[in-house]
């Protein structure tokens, strides 16, 4: 618990501008799943674009500095649109994602309920909005969330098959994110093109 507050401290502000995304937390391999014990009645089978995985998904929201707004972990089979509204509640602005939270409903729903606008890429069988250039050029720069992934996964060590408790598990993946947290060099957007010029 106190973890879980000095995460919640150490969180960005909202700047107006926000992007969402998934990862999995894989917490064994896919041939030892039928023995794997620690997380049987926590961890699911989740399938990413890639391939299936046994344990977790981790949901962030992030701004255009790459600071953490928000998160949540549910198990590897729920839905990416399932968290989304819980987490964006106390945001403002634009949100962006991508494929994966498809949803004309979500979309009203964070309009009506919290004001914000939320954009989602496209399936490619569905037709294209329109869309202004200026939210088109933004919903280009989804990648800085999976930069941000990246640091997590290979320098702060969030993912591993090592755990040998659930609680071991939580504390390895809040540490990893408060570490970030406090990283001085930050994935950034420089978005200064999007501010008025001066006369």
């Amino acid at each position: 618990m106190p973890l879980c507050v000095y995460l919640k401290h150490c969180f960005g502000r909202c700047t107006g501008i926000s992007f969402i995304d998934s990862t999995k937390i894989q917490v064994c391999h896919n041939r030892r799943i039928s023995r794997h014990k620690v997380f049987q009645d926590l961890a699911a089978r989740g399938k990413t674009s890639v391939d299936w995985f046994y344990g977790f998904k981790l949901h962030l929201v992030v701004n255009e500095l790459g600071e953490i707004l928000n998160m949540s972990l549910t198990p590897g089979n729920v839905d990416n649109r399932k968290p989304v509204t819980e987490l964006l509640e106390t945001l403002w602005g634009k949100v962006f994602g991508d494929r994966g939270y498809v949803s004309a409903k979500l979309a009203t729903e964070l309009l009506e309920e919290y004001g914000i606008e939320f954009f989602a890429k496209p399936k490619r069988n569905m037709k294209n909005k329109l869309m202004k250039l200026h939210d088109k050029l933004l919903s280009r720069k989804r990648s800085i969330v999976e930069n941000v992934y990246d640091q997590l996964k290979n320098i702060s060590q969030i993912e591993h098959s090592r755990h040998r408790s659930p609680v071991n598990f939580c504390a390895n993946l809040l540490c990893g994110l408060i570490a970030y947290c406090h990283k001085p060099k930050k994935p950034t957007l420089h978005l200064d093109w999007l501010l008025p010029q001066s006369a």
